[in-house]
C-alpha cells in the first residue's frame, strides 16, 4: 500500500505570522515528529497569494494579507522546513483553500495503487477540511485520515467542528501519540 502524507500550509504566516495563533504554534512539534517518522510520499501545500490579494474575493472576506508569494510569511515554518530536509517532498502551490492540483499529482504518482493519505496542518476548519474532502471525493476507496494533534483551526471550536465534519464524511480521525 502506498503511503502519502499531505502537510497543509505549515507556513510562517499561519504559525506565528499574520494569521498565526498559539494553537498553531503548539502543533509544530507534533507535526515535525510526524514528518520525520513518516516513510512514504510527502506533499506540502503552500497557500499562495499575490500582491493583489486585497482585491480578490478572499481578500475582501479576510482583509489580512498573508502568504504573499516570495515573502518570508509564505515560506514554511523553520522547524517544518528542517523536518522536510532530506525527504523527497513535492511542493504544491494553491490559490484557494483546496488544491485542485494535489489530487492530480497524487493520481499521477500512485495510479491505481491502493493508498493511504494522511493530512496534517493548518487550518483544520479551512484548508485541511477542504483538501481532505476533495481527496475523499476523488479517491473514495483510499484510506484518508487526519491527525488532529497535528492540526489547529482558527479557533479550538472551529477545529473541533471541522474534525466532526470530516468524521461524518468517513475520514478517519487519528489522535496522534
Amino acid at each position: 500500500m502506498r503511503k502519502i502524507l499531505v502537510v497543509v500550509d505549515m507556513q510562517k504566516d499561519f504559525v506565528d505570522g499574520a494569521l498565526g495563533s498559539a494553537e498553531a504554534q503548539a502543533i509544530v512539534p507534533a507535526a515535525v515528529q510526524k514528518i520525520k517518522a513518516f516513510d512514504g510520499e510527502i506533499y506540502a501545500t503552500f497557500d499562495t497569494h499575490y500582491e493583489n490579494y486585497m482585491e480578490t474575493s478572499e481578500g475582501r472576506m479576510l482583509p489580512v494579507p498573508h502568504c504573499i508569494q516570495g515573502t518570508d510569511g509564505w515560506q514554511l515554518n523553520d522547524y517544518i522546513a528542517e523536518a522536510l530536509e532530506g525527504k523527497k517532498y513535492i511542493p504544491v502551490e494553491k490559490i484557494t483553500f483546496g488544491s485542485v492540483d494535489l489530487p492530480e499529482l497524487i493520481k499521477k504518482s500512485a495510479g491505481t495503487d491502493n493508498m493511504s493519505i494522511e493530512l496534517i496542518g493548518l487550518c483544520t476548519d479551512i484548508c485541511v477540511v477542504s483538501n481532505a474532502l476533495l481527496l475523499k471525493a476523488i479517491f473514495p476507496e483510499a484510506q484518508i485520515a487526519v491527525d488532529e494533534k497535528c492540526c489547529a483551526g482558527v479557533t479550538p471550536e472551529k477545529h473541533n467542528a471541522a474534525i466532526e465534519t470530516m468524521r461524518s464524511c468517513q475520514i478517519s480521525i487519528q489522535k496522534g501519540e
